[in-house]
């Protein structure tokens, strides 16, 4: 069945076919286009979003990469059903789709794989990763508000994703942290009093830097808990 054709405002130009994919993709998961259904033509639907049809061709190409659409020469391009997909680009649109379905399952995959990452850190750290974790601790300390002090400590998680040594376990931490951004304000509550923020992260960068992997990980586990518990109120 073909989806009616719904009324967009223009993108701006610039990045726009960047822009085109996040808009497009944004509508799918969100449910303006649902799983099953044809696009509008795509003449009438580059005319809804103020592109050019060379423009929204390459974003539906982009977005079939993805697995997302199909398109089909004499049908369509169709949306496919995103819940089967397995795609870590698609997580941070999937949480602000839908945050409350997702929240679970996010806090349980960034205790389990975060105490993996500092314990992996505190065994491969550089010097230069020691250095800018001490720096984010102290910035954790010295923040102004909790959004300062909370955004530095995702930067804290980022390098140690970084200093870990293992890239598919950085590509999950920075995955989660890109999903967990735009939604932070909801789970401000640990950085409400940054040294004290600082007090509790201060064991797991500690540990890291002084190399004890198992310290690491019992610090990590206990610092996602206690965090997990204050956002969840």
């Amino acid at each position: 069945m073909d989806q009616p054709l719904l009324q967009s405002d223009p993108i701006e130009r610039g990045t726009v076919v960047d822009a085109l994919v996040a808009r497009v993709r944004a509508d799918i998961l969100t449910g303006r286009y649902p799983p099953g259904s044809l696009l509008p033509p795509e003449r009438a639907l580059a005319t809804s979003y103020g592109v050019t049809r060379t423009s929204l061709k390459h974003a539906l190409v982009r977005l079939a990469q993805t697995g997302l659409l199909a398109t089909k020469h004499g049908v369509g391009t169709r949306v496919l059903d995103h819940a089967r997909l397995r795609s870590l680009e698609l997580l941070p649109e999937l949480v602000m789709a839908d945050g409350p379905g997702w929240f679970v399952e996010i806090f349980e995959t960034r205790r389990d794989v975060g105490a993996l990452v500092a314990a992996k850190a505190a065994d491969r750290a550089a010097p230069e990763h020691h250095i800018r974790l001490t720096d984010l601790l102290t910035r954790v300390r010295n923040a102004a508000d909790a959004d300062e002090a909370q955004v530095a400590e995702s930067e804290v998680h980022r390098v140690l994703g970084e200093a870990c040594g293992n890239r598919v376990y950085r590509i999950l931490v920075d995955t989660l942290l890109d999903a967990y951004m735009p939604v932070r304000a909801l789970f401000s509550r640990p950085f409400g009093d940054p040294p004290a923020a600082a007090q509790r992260l201060s064991p797991v960068v500690d540990a890291v830097i002084a190399g004890d992997s198992r310290a690491a990980h019992s610090a990590a586990t206990a610092y996602f808990a206690e965090t997990e518990r204050l956002m969840l109120g």
